[in-house]
């Protein structure tokens, strides 16, 4: 079953995607940033945030060697934002939390600095945030499918690339 793609433009070079949870804020708030929660659909992390840098590992792809990332921003339990050093093109990553009535909605926004990979990034956080939706709804995320997002998602992803300024 393809996957319907969510994203959408958020200012000139940023994309954003939500989903909401039945749940507390701060429950929401523990599966994005507690590091074993986050490591059910996700990946893990070390290092302590408060000082300003850990190293991420995106274990769901079985990464084992991680990457540094800077906490910029990390406001318990309404969000916190990152920005990935190193190689490679940097990830500027926003996840900000509000809830209503006891459903929380959780929007992830991506800066970008170029219009390259959106068509392949766009699909890969679907198909990250419907694990974490997954998971919190008792389900195994093996159950979520990268097939049903990739490539199918990325003509969808390439035309809001292709409406980014930078």
């Amino acid at each position: 079953m393809t996957a319907a793609p969510t994203g959408h433009l958020c200012g000139t070079s940023q994309l954003a995607w939500s989903r909401t949870f039945n749940a507390p804020i701060g429950h929401v708030w523990d599966a994005v940033a507690v590091p074993e929660l986050l490591d059910r659909w996700y990946g893990t992390f070390t290092g302590d945030p408060a000082t300003g840098e850990v190293r991420l590992f995106v274990t769901a792809e079985g990464d084992r060697e991680g990457s540094p990332v800077r906490v910029e921003r990390c406001d318990k339990p309404s969000g916190y934002a990152v920005r990935t050093l190193g190689e490679g093109p940097t990830w500027v990553l926003a996840v900000d939390l509000s809830e209503i009535e006891g459903f929380t909605t959780l929007t992830l926004v991506q800066t970008f600095e170029s219009a390259d990979g959106v068509d392949t990034i766009g699909p890969g956080w679907e198909y990250y945030l419907d694990r974490l939706v997954a998971v919190e709804n008792g389900l195994d995320p093996a159950t979520i499918n990268f097939d049903d997002y990739h490539p199918s998602q990325g003509a969808y992803y390439a035309r809001l690339a292709d409406q980014m300024t930078f």
